[in-house]
């Protein structure tokens, strides 16, 4: 999949891979976090949720209109000392809120810096031949080593949650936080639902059950602290690959100078530079509601992941929840593919061999291990999208040279709505699923836990629509935005693109106002239609979006 790709491709992937690790890690526990720590309803949760991923997004656009005129790498270097401050000190166990916006601020500020410049040095990269004709792959690939640190983040935060909580003496149950805030509240008038959840011996530690609710909590918020520390080390690797190896993209650092140049320098006629922010503006504009839809899976998706889904599973599904039974299994796979796909070597099949059978062996020693029942975190449901990414990333490169072989590729406009339309999709099986689920208003007084508990296959097949429509979405779009913006404007135009996501997630938590007010089904269905209406939109102006890459 690397053949022919420059070494500072393999840079970029880690330096990148290492940092998403942190920020999904951060993510994946950041609103059970503040129901934790602060007893927040959902909606002011979805209030700081929302306002938190815009300053992420929108913030690329200043951090890329100041390495257009210093250069990215080291404006992407000063990202990353940012967020590493940031994680710091969300490690702290603070208990004013205040603090924990401060920190926030800084980690914001530190991916602004970072996130659309990495992009602008790999598109660098690929500017002349040979290295041309492989752009659309390599910002899978980059896109691939996003997921990849994604997909271990949740498990990461869920085992150092879990270790902290053991340490003092409890056990994780989604069920507690909310009860426990209630007692800590004063309203003890009907304490029995959550002393039937708890071991007498651990109550039994405390002189009431308001010890008890201050000590689960608090230990419970530490736990998610320590979770916040975990990305603070991600980073730390991070800074080291990214300056340790520098000299594989330093020739791509291409800033400056740039921003000096007139239309007719770059080659583009100032018809045809309008003609392209134009296009690049339209685009924006759209995929606003996809990542309005996409980012539901740190908020609404997660709550139902709390409050309506299973929290026991059988010891199949447990596999899925279990990083070694996992792992085992991808292993397994791998495998597989090498032993029966033809033309390898003797040398690769036995590899594959070799995966296959201590895969499996793994695998089935995790599998007997299991009760009949066995528990899982809600946060783990969000590791789904980035295993699908990784293993759906390198079909969709085979898939994509195979029809542009044929000279039958669809343009990248077409493929972004093509991913908005199964965006739509993805919230339809929520819809389905939410039909004749209590509303989550009618949830509150007995801790926000339904009694009616669902699968967990309904929502990881919403990820999985979810990920095609962001295999044909979001690499897409970065490598449309790549290869239309003036060279003059790319640092701004990727500040652009992830403005339009910041947009976007301001929205994502706005959609905590109908999830407390409204039917599940009919929150769902606003994101169906949001997405579905946004495919229309781009359908309307597809012939101009094409005519741009022209």
């Amino acid at each position: 999949m690397l053949k022919g790709h420059p070494t500072g491709l393999v840079v970029l992937f880690l330096s990148n891979m290492g940092e998403r690790f942190g920020y999904y890690t951060m993510l994946s526990i950041f609103a059970l976090f503040l129901e934790a720590r602060f007893g927040l309803s959902e909606q002011a949760v979805g209030s700081i949720y929302g306002n938190f991923l815009f300053a992420v997004y929108f913030l690329p656009l200043v951090g890329g209109w100041v390495a257009d005129r210093i250069g990215y790498a080291r404006v992407v270097l000063a990202g990353l000392i940012l967020m590493l401050l940031g994680y710091v000190l969300m490690a702290v166990p603070f208990d004013t809120l205040a603090l924990v916006y401060g920190s926030l601020l800084v980690v914001a500020l530190g991916t602004g810096l970072f996130k659309g410049n990495m992009v602008v040095l790999l598109g660098n990269l690929y500017e002349k031949e040979p290295f041309k004709a492989l752009h659309g792959a390599a910002f899978n690939i980059y896109y691939m080593g996003i997921n990849v640190g994604a997909f271990f983040s949740p498990y990461a935060a869920t085992g150092i949650r879990d270790f902290v909580m053991e340490r003092a003496g409890f056990a994780y149950d989604a069920r507690i936080p909310g009860l426990a805030h209630q007692v800590l509240a004063g309203n003890t008038a009907d304490t029995s639902k959550l002393t039937s959840l708890v071991d007498p011996a651990v109550l039994g530690r405390f002189a009431d059950l308001k010890g008890f609710a201050a000590a689960y909590v608090d230990a419970l918020a530490r736990g998610y602290n320590a979770g916040f520390a975990i990305a603070a080390g991600s980073v730390v690797v991070s800074l080291i690959v990214f300056l340790a190896l520098r000299r594989h993209y330093l020739h791509a650092d291409i800033a400056g100078s740039r921003s000096k140049l007139t239309s007719t320098d770059d080659g583009l006629t100032p018809q045809q530079t309008r003609a392209r922010l134009i296009a690049l503006v339209m685009v924006f504009f759209v995929v606003i509601f996809f990542w309005m839809a996409f980012h539901q899976s740190g908020l609404t998706l997660t709550w139902f992941a709390k409050n309506y889904t299973l929290g026991s599973v059988d010891r199949v599904t447990k596999v899925l929840f279990d990083l070694p039974a996992l792992l085992s299994c991808i292993a397994a796979i791998i495998g597989a593919v090498y032993v029966l796909k033809p033309g390898l070597s003797a040398k690769a099949r036995g590899l594959g061999a070799a995966l296959v059978a201590v895969g499996g062996a793994v695998a089935a020693w995790r599998f007997t291990g299991f009760e009949a029942l066995n528990r899982i975190s809600p946060e783990l449901f969000q590791s789904f999208n980035p295993i699908f990414v990784v293993f759906l990333t390198p079909v969709v490169i085979a898939l994509w040279a195979r029809v542009a072989a044929r000279g039958q590729e669809p343009s990248a406009p077409r493929k972004i709505m093509y991913g908005m339309a199964l965006a739509g999709g993805a919230y339809l099986v929520m819809v389905l699923a939410a039909q004749g689920l209590a509303s989550p208003a009618a949830l509150k007084p007995g801790g926000g836990v339904s009694e009616v508990l669902l699968s967990p296959y309904w929502l990881i097949s919403t990820y999985l629509t979810l990920t095609v429509a962001e295999l044909l979405l979001s690499p897409m779009g970065l490598a449309f935005v790549a290869r239309v913006a003036p060279p003059r404007y790319r640092g701004l135009m990727q500040g652009g693109w992830l403005a339009a996501t910041a947009v976007g997630n301001k929205l994502a938590g706005a959609v905590s106002i109908p999830y407390e007010r409204l039917e599940l089904w009919q929150t769902f269905g606003l994101l169906v239609v949001t997405s579905l209406v946004s495919a229309l939109l781009i359908a309307a102006i597809l012939k101009r979006l094409e005519a741009a890459t022209a």
